[in-house]
């Protein structure tokens, strides 16, 4: 199928990717399972190892089913190099590995992925690699940080637990001017509400998992790059022997084909949880860069096109038997890491065990929220019950 750099995204993510006529006219892509990839005559298998070479050549390298998810990628984002790797935290290390030496320092925001932080703290530094963790609200005031072996910003916007909007453009603007390459976890917007490229940022990684894949079922990550450093970088990730297993690969590919409908079918239902719960006593803040009046809005208005369905939810102080009572029963929020699935989803978090730059100083619980694509209504219904087990667990005597 005819694809049209300049289509919308939307048409963009559904023929991505796509060879019909190479496939027996079959639509979408085949699933190979290979390992052994054999050549018919000796000069060919001469030619598959030299420098550039474009075929397959052992499983692990590539085959068919591997090449569709990328070039799919490559076409949601508009950038030169797509990787497939097994997860979100594979990408994120082949990022990191692929743009660091010994010696070198690296900036890492404070609302980081909690594994970015150990593989930076257990990994990164046995390898002679420094880091200094920094105010994700910092902007270009970044620039009093960057040192001269700075190599790597790590951003993160929104954060994952706390929801920071990074300043973008100013932190680029910074790192570039001081020879930094600047890095982004792009895994709660996706392309379809934030494309970095547009900003200039050098290396994308996204937990496949999550938004792409949407179904809860697959372990996969990709990182994107452009003509310079996307070469590099698969062939880091070949040497460091990543790999995807083709079901996994598959899966994420035909989940990508319906992500701009789901997204905004939760961002939707998002606002609608996140504005239920700012009329709860209860509730301290609520946390959603959509929201007029949240501290990320404004760069958020500016920067991106829409909101993913994640967010979190402060409780004022309140006792552990009361939230209990309320994540315990719920019906259709499950307690649950990851997000990006088609179910709701709730997890406590408390960013104060993990923080070293900022200070996390909220008195009461941090609950993560993950809208999925039930009812809203069948939601608010649940939230309901939920916050009257609540309150009844609240004013128990035996809590007093």
């Amino acid at each position: 199928m005819a694809e049209d750099s300049k289509s919308g995204i939307a048409t963009r993510i559904t023929h991505a990717g796509l060879d019909p006529h190479a496939n027996h006219g079959v639509v979408n892509p085949p699933v190979y399972h290979a390992s052994t990839i054999l050549k018919p005559t000796l000069a060919e298998w001469n030619e598959s190892s030299k420098p550039g070479y474009e075929g397959y050549s052992y499983g692990r390298s590539g085959t068919p089913t591997s090449r569709a998810f990328e070039k799919a990628i490559e076409s949601l984002y508009q950038c030169h190099t797509a990787v497939a790797v097994p997860s979100g935290l594979a990408a994120i290390t082949l990022a990191m590995l692929g743009l660091t030496k010994a010696g070198d320092h690296v900036l890492v925001t404070d609302s980081a992925y909690a594994p970015t932080r150990r593989l930076c703290n257990q990994i990164l530094a046995r390898y002679g690699v420094s880091v200094t963790y920094y105010d994700p609200l910092i902007g270009a005031g970044i620039s009093e940080l960057i040192q001269d072996n700075t190599s790597v910003v790590f951003t993160e916007s929104p954060g994952s637990i706390t929801l920071e909007v990074q300043d973008i453009p100013a932190i680029v603007a910074a790192a570039h001017a001081r020879g930094a390459k600047v890095v982004i976890d792009n895994t709660w917007a996706t392309a379809v509400y934030f494309n970095p490229f547009v900003h200039d940022i050098d290396v994308v990684v996204e937990a496949a998992t999550k938004y792409i894949s949407g179904h809860s079922d697959v372990m996969i990550g990709v990182v994107m790059a452009g003509k310079l450093l996307g070469p590099q970088l698969r062939s880091l990730s070949n040497n460091l022997g990543y790999c995807c297993g083709p079901d996994d690969l598959y899966l994420a590919l035909r989940g990508l084909r319906t992500i701009s409908v789901r997204l905004a079918r939760q961002q939707e239902t998002g606002l609608v949880l996140a504005r239920w719960f700012q009329e709860q006593p209860e509730v301290a803040r609520v946390i959603h860069p959509a929201l007029p009046g949240d501290a990320g809005h404004t760069l958020w208005q500016r920067d991106f096109c829409g909101a993913s369905g994640l967010f979190s939810v402060v409780f004022k102080a309140l006792p552990e038997s009361a939230l209990a009572a309320l994540v315990d029963g719920f019906q259709y929020f499950g307690l649950g890491a990851s997000w990006g699935g088609y179910e709701s989803l709730v997890m406590p978090n408390d960013p104060r065990k993990i923080r070293t730059a900022t200070i996390w100083d909220e008195p009461g619980t941090l609950l993560r929220f993950h809208a999925g694509l039930e009812e809203p209504a069948d939601l608010l219904a649940d939230l309901e019950a939920g916050f009257a087990r609540l309150r009844a667990a609240r004013d128990s005597p035996r809590d007093h």
